[in-house]
């Protein structure tokens, strides 16, 4: 059975992708901040680096710090484990938003295991039940965005991106995963029906990928409606 050491497992998509490689019937060794210790330096058929920050404003606020939790931990995990096969779990933003500290760090990091039969996979924004942060929640919460309204962005959901993520492991090189199309923010305002305030320049973060198995950014707004149902609902609960 092929073992994989899934380093980042307990963040938001650690979590989902170790479901996802244990329904595929891989032998997972989930790897977290409380276990590391015991399991750097060991031998897996296949390494994902999944522990990579998420935070673009706290990469901006503290440059230094991210730097270590993005290039130098990549660097720690890819020179000290041995393996047959490396996956760094990435950012479009490493190719999109090189005028950020936040990626022109993921295309760093990128850069050390950016060889032989590794595979680099580039996420873009996702959705989940369990969401807690990020522009969708800013904008759910009515809170200010600080991103251009006219930016888009290729959202999906993240059950399908980490079971396509555990389908296709035997990729290599550079592998975009999101929707097909994209989602201005604009339009999920006006969904909204609020006026949100933006403030910021434009990002568009939409992948570089043909397949035809990929989902429609439009399935956002079916999150939403789920979203405020279940919000409205845990406050009538309370009442």
């Amino acid at each position: 059975m092929t073992t994989i050491g899934l380093f980042g497992a307990s963040g938001f998509v650690g979590k989902k992708l170790h479901t996802s490689l244990i329904k595929k019937g891989y032998a997972v060794f989930p790897i977290t901040r409380d276990n590391y210790s015991e399991h750097i330096g060991k031998f897996y058929d296949i390494v994902i680096n999944s522990a990579m920050p998420s935070a673009r404003f706290l990469a901006k606020i503290d440059p230094e710090k991210d730097f270590k939790e993005t290039v130098q931990k990549t660097a720690d995990i890819f020179y000290n484990c041995t393996f047959n096969k490396f996956i760094q779990i990435s950012t479009v933003s490493a190719r999109c938003q090189l005028d950020t500290v936040y990626g022109k760090h993921k295309l760093a990091a990128e850069n050390i295991c950016n060889c032989d039969n590794n595979l680099i996979i580039r996420l873009t924004s996702m959705f989940a039940d369990n969401l807690e942060k990020g522009v969708l929640i800013d904008m759910l919460k009515d809170q200010k965005v600080f991103v251009d309204k006219e930016s888009r962005y290729s959202f999906a959901d993240i059950d399908f991106v980490t079971d396509y993520i555990a389908s296709n492991l035997d990729k290599s090189g550079l592998l975009e995963v999101g929707a097909h199309n994209s989602v201005k923010l604009k339009d999920i305002a006006k969904y909204l029906g609020v006026n949100i305030e933006f403030d910021g320049t434009l990002d568009i973060q939409e992948i570089e990928n043909n397949d035809k198995e990929l989902p429609d950014a439009r399935e956002v707004f079916k999150f939403i409606d789920n979203y405020k149902m279940n919000f409205q609902n845990a406050k009538n609960k309370n009442n």
